[in-house]
């Protein structure tokens, strides 16, 4: 019995953190990734947690048995699911108040959007003061036995940070990704009552894992943003990403979508902006300087290629050996703005 209960703590742990890190993917398409909001998803999810550890505790010394916390544990994952069923109509109408510069409904989009975390993290904070009350046999060993929980909780919080980072969300989206999580976690909790209570109580709940399948799939349809003239996006380890035509121009935006990032048009290299101030820098040498002596051009963050392909019509054919990677790279990101 005690093994599969740290077996769902280390669960629980590691969809605790997967969440928080889901959550900033999930604002940074339309509120960034800058230290404020890392720190209030942060913040918030503490107090979450800090909440869910009262509760439980108290709740566990009223009901110390495995069926009670398995239960919490199953509706801890189901409602894993709702800051995507309701913020993703929230978030559209705030990326349509960023464009917009109505910072009054942005900001109450973000503030809201977090308080739908409350229910999933207080819930999944309630896990490891049960696990410490049901695993307790022996009075002599309350501290040994509290700290074996905690590790194997925060052990699963490590797996639990970078498993979505670096293999879910490049792979299947943010969306797919909470859904995974919700579904494991439901899973490991029926399966759980089913061990220690028998199959008959898992019965009643059969329908969590059908519903939580059933929004994977609608979800999975669903555009993480709905900006007019959007042709493309996709979700990378680092970013957002998001291609849009607009009057003939393809712009690459990234996250909240404030700067742009690349721009490309098959007629024309003046575009204006911040990317033709790069054409300057080899007037920095020393003078007299002629445009023919510039022979190559380090570029650091190429983007989609548009600095290297107004320096090649205004300076030639400068690239070097070395750079000609830098090239290529270029014409596979041109090929994502085409």
């Amino acid at each position: 019995m005690n093994s599969y209960l740290y077996f769902a703590v280390f669960i629980s742990g590691m969809t605790s953190l997967a969440v928080e890190m889901l959550a900033s993917r999930l604002l940074g398409p339309d509120f960034g990734t800058s230290n404020l909001v890392w720190a209030s998803i942060i913040g918030l999810i503490l107090i979450y947690l800090t909440l869910g550890y009262f509760i439980g505790g108290k709740w566990a010394d009223r009901s110390p048995h495995p069926r009670t916390m398995y239960t919490v544990l199953a509706w801890a994952a189901f409602t894993t699911c709702l800051p995507l069923l309701i913020a993703r109509p929230v978030l559209w109408a705030a990326a349509e108040a960023f464009d917009q510069l109505d910072i009054g409904v942005w900001a109450g989009s973000f503030i809201a959007v977090l308080v739908l975390f409350c229910i999933p993290v207080t819930l999944m904070g309630t896990v490891s003061p049960f696990a410490i009350r049901i695993a307790i046999t022996n009075p002599a060993k309350v501290g040994e036995t509290a700290g074996r929980i905690y590790a194997i909780s925060t052990l699963g919080s490590f797996v639990g940070t970078f498993l979505p980072t670096l293999v879910l969300i490049p792979t299947i989206g943010t969306a797919l990704s909470f859904m995974t999580f919700a579904c494991l976690l439901n899973l490991v909790a029926l399966a759980g009552l089913w061990i220690s209570s028998g199959w008959r109580r898992v019965l009643p709940w059969l329908w969590m894992p059908v519903v939580l399948v059933i929004l994977a799939v609608v979800w999975s349809s669903q555009p993480t943003k709905k900006t007019p003239g959007q042709i493309y996006e996709t979700e990378s380890a680092y970013n957002y990403i998001e291609v849009l035509d607009r009057d003939g121009y393809r712009m690459l935006r990234l996250n909240e979508g404030q700067g742009i990032h690349s721009m490309y048009h098959p007629d024309t290299l003046d575009y204006g902006g911040p990317w033709q101030q790069f054409l300057v820098a080899p007037f920095f040498n020393e003078a007299p300087y002629d445009p023919g002596q510039v022979q190559s051009m380090a570029i650091v963050g190429l983007a989609g290629g548009t600095v290297a392909h107004q320096a090649t019509a205004v300076f030639g054919d400068i690239l070097s050996m070395v750079s000609r990677s830098i090239q290529r790279s270029s014409r596979s990101d041109e090929n994502t703005l085409q």
